[in-house]
């Protein structure tokens, strides 16, 4: 069986949890539990508009993949 892809959306930064996990708010409202890879380790703040790549099966998680600085 393949791998799905994974949905892309745009959302903003509205909570910083540590350095690697963040909240992160879609523009239809919905707030999802966001993870930095190790490859995009840097410095985000609250505010800071991202790319996150939601899985089909659970929304409610994500990988911030870039940011819109």
């Amino acid at each position: 069986m393949a791998r799905e892809d994974g949905i892309q959306v745009e959302g903003r930064i509205v909570e910083a949890l540590s350095k690697r996990l963040f909240w992160v708010e879609l523009a239809n409202g919905h707030r999802l539990l966001a993870h930095v890879s190790s490859r995009m380790a840097q410095a985000y703040s609250d505010g800071d508009t991202v790319t996150v790549e939601v899985s089909p099966y659970d929304l409610s998680k994500g990988r911030i993949m870039r940011s819109e600085q």
